[in-house]
């Protein structure tokens, strides 16, 4: 059997990598790179897990990972069926490599400042996406000087955004060795997986090759979650997306296919990850679209 790598070499001699990937799916294992990762997600849903966060991304968003960040583009289950097709276009840098030379430069101390602040990466606002992916294209096109050129430019766009969201608090799991990145890796893909079943603690834990009470101090020890905590946040991501994408029955409904057994437990759940009601997170959701459509 192949041991999957979690730490995996970016493809490409060159600083600047520009590369477009059109497949059935994203990669799916949880990994990490020397590079930082910008990537617009041209066509494609599903979860971005990074780190112990989670966030439900769509076509035509924009995400920011940083170097050594361990992450997992995780699409729908609609999309292993193999009817769907998906398709980004990326951009890869190190900027502690030999591109370090560049950000020191005074002139680009404005970059070097925003990089090291967001860090732990973030998604870029819609205002900007439209820049942003131009200026992508754009890099996609040429080779040497011009692509430099454009490349700054880009990262100066970014400089300018405003209200970033960020995907995580500053790094603790970069120090991850290759074996805990890949049992972590396995054991996020199997509730990523079947967060729509009953999952126990034994279930995920055999999956881990582990006893229940080593795989939670393990667990514990790495995200910061219990094994409950997380699935009830990956439970209430998937709800989010559904609810937002609209067309569902009830709320119910969706309580009961992301796997919660009650919707009492369900609308308690929701609560506590978001601070919301379900209802009441519909109602923001639809006054910000409506408001950012006007």
């Amino acid at each position: 059997m192949k041991v999957l790598q979690f730490t995996i070499p970016v493809p490409g001699e060159k600083n600047i990598i520009v590369q477009r990937d059109k497949m059935p799916y994203m990669y799916q294992h949880l990994h990490r790179h020397d590079e930082l990762q910008l990537t617009w997600i041209i066509k494609g849903e599903g979860t971005l897990v990074v780190e112990n966060n989670m966030h439900p991304f769509r076509s035509n968003e924009i995400y920011c990972i940083g170097a050594n960040q361990p992450h997992v583009f995780k699409n729908n289950p609609v999309y292993y069926d193999g009817n769907l097709e998906v398709e980004t276009l990326t951009v890869f840098f190190n900027p502690s490599g030999k591109l370090q030379h560049l950000f020191d430069l005074t002139e680009t101390k404005q970059i070097r400042q925003f990089l090291h602040k967001h860090r732990s990466g973030f998604i870029l606002p819609e205002e900007i996406t439209a820049d942003i992916s131009a200026l992508m294209l754009r890099m996609e096109q040429q080779n040497n000087i011009e692509q430099v050129i454009s490349f700054l430019e880009l990262l100066r766009h970014c400089c300018s955004a405003t209200q970033l969201k960020e995907l995580a608090s500053v790094s603790e799991m970069a120090q991850f060795s290759e074996n805990e990145g890949i049992r972590l890796g396995n054991i996020y893909n199997f509730i990523l997986s079947n967060y729509a079943e009953q999952l126990t603690l034994d279930d995920v834990a055999k999956q881990a090759h582990m006893t229940p009470q080593a795989f939670c101090r393990f667990f514990k020890k790495r995200t910061r979650h219990t094994f409950v905590s997380f699935l009830n946040e990956v439970r209430i991501n998937e709800a989010c997306k559904k609810l937002t994408e609209g067309g569902f029955d009830s709320i119910s409904t969706i309580a009961y296919t992301c796997g919660f057994n009650s919707i009492t437990n369900f609308n308690r759940v929701f609560k506590s990850v978001l601070g919301k009601s379900p209802s009441e997170y519909v109602e923001s959701y639809t006054l910000h679209t409506y408001e950012v459509a006007s």
